[in-house]
């Protein structure tokens, strides 16, 4: 029943994408459906206790999807999808007409990342989650325009830091319990046996929390984000991603309400939240951008509440949780909707309008006194729980009439800011007329706002699903009893100060907003953001800068003095090495020595590029002929393949090099040899004295012992590629494509680029100066032997699982069919290798990660599936190859495609006997 709740938000995320242009901005009122209908689900789920579901995913490392639902579950499940629904349909009615099938799509992932972060009952399943809800606020703020770009990346930031946070303690927790699943994490004994890695799992956990919930002094993205549309900011704050971190630190509660760090760093920094967020509220002059500050003071409050950690503080956290939800979401809308009627939501400009909204009004009215703490709404009740929990708040005596305080005077800057919302969203009487919206467009926040009042007067109908909650929160059963009415308790009177003082700071509003408009802080957290930002950048810059130079040397240098650096510290402290394993050695290995040291000579002698390019192959087919001997056929075809196709490469940039090398000084070529020769000496002695030394590792035991047996392959190389490290392939391949699309972007984004100065002077009247005469034997050859070449490599695809190939290899044959098609034409246009790149290597991703998603039939991610068709062993493994072939053949395609010479720089016309003499102009003078 869980996944069929997360079943029916995926299904409102395709029909967001199938319907979105279809019904245009009303698909909101279908989205809000299914978001209903899993809250409903939810509610019927947990009729009978504690449920949990338990799929396969990443069964060999012990991960699964497993979903539990408890009372802090059904909680936050429900105003994830009870208050998604609402803004939803709101939205159908605040966004313009036309398509926003990508802001439907977005809010669809959004709420279902949400509702799988809070019934997960795996640390790594709770991680993706996470993570996924920071993807989709990022998203979301970015759209609203070009100004949201930036705000969109300091969230991110953030947020993103957090999310490493958790990493690292999912990590601990995982390693320390020896299980990923939550709810057995939270009974293991490491909590009080191993108080070290108790306090750095504390320490990650706040931080994530932190910075998802914006608590001091990681407050500053969520005024920021302000920018986004008001449906996003709606849901942003009353339901999901600030609630996110509320919920991580309620979940992780009954493990460490005692413990004294987590009760410090929640206590000290939701005070100062708190605090700091009511301060900044009460100076603002955007509705929005005062609700924002609101929700960092409330959230505040929440964080002091779960660090109190007694019973009566879960649970006031819990109802002020849901009331906070209802209040703030109404709140949002009304802001929208005032927005949408009147052109500005600016309390000053407000007041030059007439405003005549009664029921937007209203709703406001509600949903403000709700969040002041004014008696009769839900606010109160939650409010007169936090004092009664703080007052009675263990640890030393001065701890809690000082944490009263502070909440005391939070509470009077909330009465003070909820009044000037109220009365700056009233507006004036003078001015353009502002009529009331329609029925659908303050419906939502109507049912908020009658919701607040509602369990205002009969708390009592949340003490099932507010006692579920805070018991999980404690981990102790809890019944909870909520009334608006208490007697003349502590909690009352204080109460009646923060209303008296409250109204009097409205009353007194004149005067009091010159005096907060002075106050000033010390710093500004964007600030700070924005330097951090600025400094990793200025870092990253002075490292790219070490290496920015199209000079080899400035590449090398690194590695090489790396690898000297390593060898002297190997001669030192290197201890006594085993003994050598039989003959290391044989005749052959050196004459390949030799040879690769006479074209190691050649190419340092060699004065043009064409000669490099030619002694360099001679050293990698050196190379290649050193594989075969040593018996690693794989390799062997895997070097020489790219060999020849990166001379292909070579070939088609040289055109646009000049034809010499240019001459290094003497001091230059003295200090590169001295370097070049050491590094030389180095790995020379380093080979010499680990040859022969190393016995088989219990891995390659392994593998050769059990490859064939578990996967059906005889090809050692490939089922360790495609079965054992599929995954590592998987992330490898999209390395590629990614490359492979940054290429391309590159190379067709290029200017015109003249080919460089050719100082040969080539007879016009010689045969070799018309290139389609001159291709004609090149030409002859392609015919079949590129399709030949091209079959070869689909034969390498099949025979890889059991014989040498596989979908590298057999895309690198298949690229060097192509590249000689490509060669053989006498003209780019000539080439006739238009295939869509782009979209093979999209297709070789997909298709290698849908074969993966195959493997979850036998419970795991890219595990292969096994069947033997008319005496034939197939395995979804090849379906993995083909999708390596598509990627690679696609990645070689772009660049035979892309790098060959610009047509906007083509001086040579083939169609004639004879070239043409239009010069080409270049900085180093002119060619024919």
């Amino acid at each position: 029943m869980l996944i069929g709740c997360i079943a029916l938000i995926a299904a409102a995320t395709v029909a967001a994408m199938v319907l979105g242009r279809t019904l245009g901005r009303n698909i909101g009122f279908v989205l809000a459906l299914p978001l209903l209908a899993a809250g409903g689900l939810l509610v019927v789920a947990s009729a009978a206790g504690p449920r949990a579901e338990v799929w396969p995913w990443m069964s060999s490392i012990g991960v699964s999807f497993a979903l539990r639902l408890d009372g802090l579950g059904l909680l936050f499940g429900l105003l994830v999808t009870v208050i998604g629904a609402g803004v939803l349909f709101y939205s159908a009615r605040y966004l313009g007409r036309g398509a926003h099938t990508g802001f439907y799509v977005l809010m669809s992932v959004f709420a279902l990342a949400m509702l799988v972060l809070v019934l997960a009952d795996d640390v790594v399943l709770l991680f993706v989650a996470w993570e996924a809800t920071t993807l989709c606020s990022f998203f979301l703020i970015a759209r609203s325009g070009a100004h949201a770009r930036e705000p969109a990346i300091r969230t991110l930031m953030v947020t993103a830091l957090g999310g490493l946070s958790l990493l690292g303690a999912a990590a601990a927790m995982t390693v320390a319990a020896g299980t990923t699943r939550i709810s057995e994490i939270l009974e293991a004994s490491f909590w009080t046996e191993n108080s070290s890695v108790t306090t750095w799992i504390v320490v990650l956990l706040v931080g994530a929390a932190f910075t998802k919930s914006a608590q001091f002094p990681f407050h500053a993205w969520l005024p920021d984000s302000m920018v986004a549309i008001t449906p996003v900011s709606a849901y942003l704050h009353a339901a999901a991603m600030v609630k996110a971190g509320i919920y991580l630190l309620l979940l992780f509660s009954p493990v460490l309400n005692d413990n004294a760090l987590w009760s410090i760093l929640l206590i000290y920094s939701g005070a100062v939240t708190a605090l700091l967020g009511g301060i900044a509220a009460l100076r603002r002059t955007d509705l929005k951008e005062l609700l924002a500050y609101s929700t960092i003071s409330q959230l505040g409050l929440l964080v002091l509440l779960i660090g109190v950690g007694t019973p009566e503080a879960l649970t006031a956290a819990v109802v002020h949780t849901v009331a906070h939800a209802l209040f703030k979401a109404a709140l949002f809308m009304v802001v929208g909707i005032l927005d949408h009627q009147a052109g500005t939501r600016n309390i000053r400009e407000l007041a030059r309008l007439n405003v005549r909204m009664p029921v937007t009004l209203t709703i406001a009215a509600l949903a403000a006194l709700s969040m002041a703490g004014v008696p009769l709404l839900l606010g109160f009740v939650s409010k007169e729980s936090m004092f009664v929990a703080l007052l009675s708040a263990p640890g030393p005596e001065w701890l809690a009439p000082v944490i009263t305080s502070v909440a005391a005077l939070t509470a009077v800057l909330t009465f003070a800011y909820a009044g000037r919302f109220v009365i700056g969203a009233a507006g004036g009487r003078a001015g353009r007329l502002v009529g009331e919206a329609p029925a659908l467009f303050w419906a939502a926040p109507a049912v908020w706002a009658a919701a607040g009042l509602t369990l205002g007067l009969v708390p009592a109908l949340l003490d099932p699903l507010v006692g579920a909650a805070s018991s999980n929160a404690l981990g102790a059963a809890i019944t909870p009893e909520l009334e608006l009415w208490h007697g003349l308790t502590p909690a009352l009177f204080i109460s009646i100060l923060v209303l008296s003082t409250g109204t009097a700071l409205v009353l007194l509003r004149a005067k009091v907003d010159p005096v907060m408009s002075r106050v000033r802080f010390p710093f500004h957290a964007l600030s700070v953001v924005d330097s951090i930002r600025a400094s990793i950048i200025g870092f990253g810059a002075s490292v790219a800068r070490l290496s920015a130079s199209s000079a080899p040397r400035h590449h090398l240098l690194i590695p090489v003095l790396s690898l000297l650096v390593i060898a002297g510290v190997g001669v030192i402290f290197l201890g006594e090495l085993p003994p050598i394993v039989g003959d290391p050695t044989h005749p052959l290995d050196w004459v390949l020595v030799s040879l690769i040291l006479v074209g190691t000579a050649a190419t340092v002698l060699a004065r043009t590029r064409v000669a490099a390019v030619v002694v360099v192959g001679v050293i990698g087919f050196a190379m290649t002929l050193w594989f075969f001997w040593l018996g690693a056929a794989d390799v062997a075809l895997t070097q020489l393949l790219v060999e020849i196709l990166t001379i292909c490469v070579l070939v088609l940039v040289l055109r646009r090099l000049p034809r010499r090398f240019r001459r290094d000084s003497v001091r230059r070529r003295i200090s590169s040899l001295t370097v070049a020769i050491a590094a030389g000496v180095a790995t020379t002695l380093g080979v010499i004295a680990f040859t022969g030394r190393r016995e088989l590792s219990t891995a390659a035991d392994y593998y050769l012992r059990n490859a064939e047996n578990e996967t059906g392959g005889a090809n050692i190389v490939n089922t360790i590629l495609v079965d054992f490290r599929a995954l590592d392939t998987l992330g490898e391949l999209t390395v590629l494509g990614v490359a492979g699309v940054a290429v391309a972007a590159l190379l067709s984004a290029r200017r015109t680029i003249t080919p460089a100065v050719d100082d040969t002077a080539i007879d016009e009247d010689s045969p070799l100066a018309n290139a389609r005469h001159n291709s004609v034997f090149a030409q002859s050859l392609t015919r079949w032997a590129g399709p030949l070449t091209i079959l070869l490599s689909l034969l390498l695809l099949l025979r890889g699982h059991q014989d040498p190939g596989g979908g590298f290899i057999a895309a690198l044959v298949g690229g060097a069919g192509f590249a000689l098609v490509y060669l053989a034409a006498p003209t780019d246009d000539a080439a006739r290798i238009r295939w869509p790149y782009i979209l093979l290597i999209g297709a070789g991703i997909v298709v290698a990660t849908l074969s993966g998603l195959l493997g979850f039939v036998d419970g795991s991610f890219l595990r292969p599936l096994h069947a033997d068709v008319l005496g034939m062993h197939l395995t979804t493994a090849l379906l993995f190859d083909v999708g390596v072939y598509l990627a690679v053949i696609g990645v070689v395609l772009a660049s035979l495609n892309l790098l060959g010479l610009d047509r906007r720089s083509r001086t040579t016309r083939t169609s004639g006997p004879a070239t043409s003499t239009t010069p080409i102009r270049t900085k180093e003078g002119t060619l024919r």
